[in-house]
């Protein structure tokens, strides 16, 4: 039933689009188009075809009556008979024939009573464009006006020779042979439309319709994968069209399928900090009765534990807002960096042998930042570095540095391990996709990239390879220009672009 539904839809797609008028047809547009072009081409060839058919039969007029004046020639006293004569002038189609010779000009034959002359043409040295204005003159004049024609005689007999005749047969002849021209003109353009529409229609109408479809068929149901246009293999630009349009669908479906990811995720991590948040406020009242007993290890092991819990209550308190809007803007505060990076390194991985830890942070050194949001950056990539040596046999080194450069503090983190994965590098914030190990979620540097623009600064991957990998993040103070971050950021940019490559 859903194949004879789909069929059924096909169908009248294809009576709806014969049934659509020009300008929403390409195919008729394009059919239209190609017989006026080549009707304007056949009218470009038929103005001057026109002006030279005239100019063929008036030569063809002027060389009869001079060969009906040759017979003069052969007489003695240049007469001939009445009858004659008539003959003579009805065979060349002229009621009078003069000519030019040995600078006088003679009547040779002429009628008793010629009639009066309407206008005249002169043949000799006739520019062309006169030629075509003289043609379309002989073609809407009237019937039975009287020419006098002057041309250049034969076999050079004379410096000119003129006659005088009725323009009718020509007028009439110019006609039919337009009628022909044009009518040939039509079966050539309508022969020429067709092969031209038929060419066009297989090589360029018919892919594209087949794009147009595929768009507005992708458009109805963009995570049906079959609706995924599939390229022909052309290398032509619809051929690029259809890989380019291929891949971007591809894309879309992949970050569509990601959002509906998210979006599960999102509800799900909604309700897990939920319930995880009520554990930790009871873990919070059993933290408060250890820290009131007296013992020095307790007493200097509670406050982290306090301040631990704290944020993790405050973690899942954000994350519920999360799923209703976004992370909540930065509380900014200055505080001191060096001892906020031990207590990073306290919670990221603090007690295994094969990790050195170097703080290399001045102890006088403080930024402006909002200390849960930072420490949520920080310890993100430190756990990152962490996980990465610890997992080789050797273990290693992870360095956390930082520096003031006017109203900026650029933290550097960087390890000895191996590097992070192209596919992480390709997609280094991007999440779900830019995971750096292993069963790796890819969200730590996506949330890390959040936290850091939304104080107004940037974070880079600065190298990673078999040496180790180093990111630099750069917090602005309030209020201060973000030159320096933009130049890291069009920096980083770059690097990330040829390290994806």
């Amino acid at each position: 039933m859903r194949a004879t539904a789909e069929r059924n839809g096909i169908a009248e797609g294809r009576l709806a689009r014969l049934a659509r008028p020009l300008r929403e047809s390409l195919s008729r547009r394009l059919l239209v188009l190609t017989l006026l072009f080549v009707m304007l081409a056949e009218v470009l060839i038929f103005v001057p075809s026109i002006a030279n058919f005239r100019l063929t039969w008036l030569e063809q007029r002027l060389a009869a009556a001079q060969i009906a004046s040759l017979a003069l020639e052969a007489r003695p006293d240049n007469m001939v008979s009445p009858a004659l004569r008539e003959e003579l002038l009805k065979n060349a189609q002229v009621y009078a024939v003069a000519l030019h010779r040995d600078d006088a000009r003679r009547l040779v034959l002429s009628e008793d009573m010629p009639p009066m002359v309407d206008t005249s043409f002169d043949l000799r040295d006739a520019m062309a464009v006169f030629q075509i204005m003289d043609a379309f003159e002989t073609l809407f004049a009237s019937d039975g006006r009287v020419v006098l024609v002057t041309g250049n005689p034969r076999f050079a007999a004379g410096e000119s020779i003129e006659i005088v005749f009725d323009e009718t047969p020509l007028r009439h002849a110019m006609l039919r042979y337009g009628k022909n021209i044009f009518l040939l003109s039509l079966v050539i353009s309508i022969i020429t439309a067709s092969l031209v529409f038929t060419a066009l229609h297989f090589v360029l109408v018919r892919p594209m319709r087949r794009i147009t479809e595929n768009m507005v068929a992708f458009r109805d149901d963009p995570e049906d994968a079959r609706r995924v246009i599939a390229p022909s293999g052309r290398a032509d630009e619809i051929g690029i069209a259809e890989r380019e349009l291929s891949l971007m669908q591809k894309e879309i479906r992949a970050t569509l399928s990601q959002k509906a990811h998210l979006a599960s995720l999102g509800a799900a991590v909604s309700k897990i900090s939920h319930d995880l948040r009520n554990i930790l406020a009871s873990a919070q009242l059993i933290s408060d009765r250890i820290g009131a007993i007296d013992d020095p290890t307790v007493q200097h092991l509670a406050p982290r534990l306090f301040a631990a819990i704290g944020r993790a209550i405050d973690l899942c308190a954000d994350t519920l807002k999360f799923g209703r809007a976004e992370e909540a803007p930065p509380r900014r505060r200055r505080f001191a960096l060096a001892s906020f990076v031990d207590e990073v390194v306290e919670a990221a991985w603090p007690d295994n042998e094969r990790l050195v830890w170097n703080n290399d942070v001045e102890p006088d050194l403080e930024v402006e930042a909002d200390p849960d949001q930072l420490f949520r950056i920080l310890l993100n990539l430190a756990r990152n570095a962490a996980q990465a040596l610890a997992e080789s046999e050797t273990g290693g080194e992870i360095r956390i540095a930082a520096r003031r450069d006017g109203g900026h503090v650029h933290l550097d983190i960087a390890d000895t391990g191996p590097g992070l994965p192209e596919k992480a590098r390709a997609h280094l914030f991007e999440p779900f996709t830019g995971g750096v190990r292993t069963g790796g979620a890819g969200l730590g540097l996506a949330i890390v990239n959040e936290l850091v623009r939304a104080h107004g600064g940037h974070i880079e991957l600065v190298a990673s390879g078999s040496s180790g990998t180093h990111f630099r993040i750069c917090i602005p103070d309030t209020g201060s220009a973000l030159t320096a971050c933009d130049a890291a950021e069009s920096i980083a940019t770059t690097k990330t672009t040829a390290q994806g490559k």
